[in-house]
């Protein structure tokens, strides 16, 4: 798969004689598509069955998958007091317990690569660039955009044998879930057929979002990486008079820390962290560790893998991703919010280019923060 053209891009090339999950094969005319990324078949290749999900309790009441091996689970988390304010509308330790347990429901893990052999870890940037770019151009929300990311890397862990030329249908078929699940106006159908310069027609993603919603078994409320930065920012930000549902974070600094964790969520090797470790982690870098540790009730031993992971994307975010004053000038009320994109494959290849083994980087001191 290569980038052409900030799109994804099909090949001509016919699939040799595979079946296709869907029952029927639809019949449509080829469509010479203005895409990016490379693909070969116009099916979808699935062997297997998704394996039952087999749940068991935590000592926190949270539901866990015992099917699913992640080794990096960070465990602390519930043995540790809820750093939500008192709530007018809740429990405070419940909503804190419910948050964290999802979590352990919600389950994703690069190890899917493994599971689909004609996939690289490349190919999933480039899909994730693309869907950034699509969000942007219809003006969808940022938690709109990490809920397709979360649906994608889930629902192909329960898959195998995916084929690479399928990845664009899956793509913005899980965008095209999550805008009905966070808009107010979700794009069109037929938007989103377009979009990809109708390499794929609207059936085949009506038929893609019936496969993918049975797989999730419609699971489909995750607390997303940047809905725990934006809770951790706020919970860092407010007064202790005031109410935890309205914002009151400096929103250029929180568009600054979204580039960092859009680039971070690019890297196939972020599947190794919790959403709430890389949220956490982010927000290091700006403020200072103390007070994330606070908000976040992660201890320092859990945050540092991230952290040093983290340190080449901070570095290559420092030199080509900050805002410009053009973009902090036009932002409004919900601007914030709103999904935007920039360079992030080129960023993402100066912070791959960097990364070596047992040499990493440290966030930067309090002084330097602002």
């Amino acid at each position: 798969m290569t980038r052409q053209s900030g799109r994804l891009q099909k090949r001509s090339e016919n699939a040799p004689g595979q079946k296709s999950i869907v029952s029927k094969q639809i019949n449509r005319k080829k469509v010479q598509p203005l895409s990016k990324l490379q693909c070969e078949k116009n099916q979808l290749i699935l062997k297997g069955v998704t394996k039952p999900c087999v749940v068991v309790e935590s000592v926190k009441g949270a539901r866990i998958d015992s099917d699913q091996n992640d080794h990096h689970v960070s465990g602390d988390s519930s043995a540790r007091p809820s750093p939500l304010p008192p709530l007018g509308w809740g429990s405070p330790e419940d909503v804190w317990v419910k948050m964290v347990g999802k979590e352990q429901t919600y389950r994703r893990s690069e190890g899917f690569t493994q599971k689909h052999p004609t996939i690289q870890p490349r190919m999933r940037s480039i899909l994730l660039d693309w869907l950034i770019e699509v969000s942007e151009a219809y003006t969808l929300h940022r938690q709109t955009f990490y809920l397709a990311q979360d649906y994608f890397d889930r629902f192909m862990l329960t898959q195998n044998n995916v084929e690479k030329n399928m990845l664009q249908l899956i793509g913005i078929t899980c965008l095209f879930i999550a805008s009905k699940m966070e808009e107010n106006c979700p794009p069109k159908l037929s938007q989103m057929a377009h979009v990809t310069a109708l390499t794929y027609h609207e059936e085949e993603i009506l038929q893609m979002e019936l496969i993918v919603l049975k797989a999730l078994r419609w699971n489909l409320c995750p607390e997303t990486a940047v809905s725990w930065l934006k809770l951790y920012f706020q919970l860092a930000s407010m007064n202790a008079d005031s109410d935890l549902l309205e914002p009151q974070f400096p929103r250029d600094l929180y568009v600054q820390m979204t580039r960092l964790l859009d680039l971070c969520l690019l890297s196939i090797n972020s599947l190794d962290f919790q959403y709430r470790v890389l949220a956490a982690s982010v927000l290091c870098h700006f403020l200072q560790q103390e007070t994330v540790e606070k908000v976040s009730g992660l201890s320092r031993d859990v945050l540092q893998p991230c952290l040093n992971w983290m340190a080449p994307f901070v570095e290559s975010v420092g030199r080509f991703g900050r805002a410009t004053p053009e973009d902090s000038a036009r932002m409004k009320e919900e601007r914030h919010n709103i999904q935007t994109h920039t360079d992030y494959l080129t960023m993402l290849d100066d912070a791959s280019s960097k990364e070596v083994i047992g040499e990493f980087l440290t966030p930067p001191s309090s002084t330097e923060k602002q």
